[in-house]
């Protein structure tokens, strides 16, 4: 039987498909023997992408059991890596096939550098979000929370909400107390160690 020929992508696609696949075959020391055949053949049905496992040392008799391999099952070779060969035959039967084309765009987004980022459900609804309009409505929000009063806190950005944390009963700002990280040289000397509020 012929040789299966592959192009150099489907041969790309089809190394990347195998990385994470165990040999299924393992050819012993008696070498490449009919029922290891059958067994090659026969997961080659069952998968149409496997690892084989040789256990010899010598790189040409393995490149020799890899051609053969090949010319009596007529499958592609993929790769030979140390003792692991990637072994290919397509199965015009099989409902799934490894090499796969996309059938529809992919989901991921596509925008120039220069336009803004919108997030997904945003997108999803056709709605579109950019720097300008956020910084417009925290200014909305801000001016509409001094109108009526209201302290706003939690439409305050982030700086701001931390700020109104540490002020004081008299609204002065509380003195600021750096953090230590755990296990510094500050924190073990003594007398340092306080527990927080």
């Amino acid at each position: 039987m012929p040789k299966l020929d592959i192009t150099s992508q489907e041969r790309s696609a089809l190394r990347a498909a195998a990385h994470p696949l165990r040999p299924v075959v393992l050819i012993g020391d008696r070498g490449l023997t009919e029922s290891v055949l059958k067994e090659i053949d026969l997961n080659l049905k069952a998968h149409q992408l496997i690892k084989v496992r040789v256990a010899g040392d010598e790189r040409d008799a393995r490149s020799a059991m890899l051609e053969t391999i090949c010319e009596t099952l007529s499958c592609a070779n993929v790769h030979h890596l140390g003792k692991t060969l990637i072994i290919y035959r397509p199965d015009p039967d099989a409902k799934t096939r490894v090499l796969a084309a996309p059938t529809e765009t992919p989901t991921r987004a596509v925008r120039k550098p220069s336009e803004p980022h919108t997030p997904k459900k945003l997108a999803a609804t056709g709605q579109t979000r950019t720097r300008r309009d956020e910084k417009a409505r925290r200014a909305l929000a801000r001016d509409s929370a001094r109108d009526t009063g209201d302290t706003g806190f939690e439409s305050r950005p982030p700086r701001e909400r931390a700020a109104a944390r540490n002020t004081t009963a008299r609204g002065a700002a509380a003195p600021r107390i750096p953090r230590r990280r755990a296990g510094s040289a500050l924190s073990l000397r003594a007398g340092l160690r306080r527990t927080r509020d």
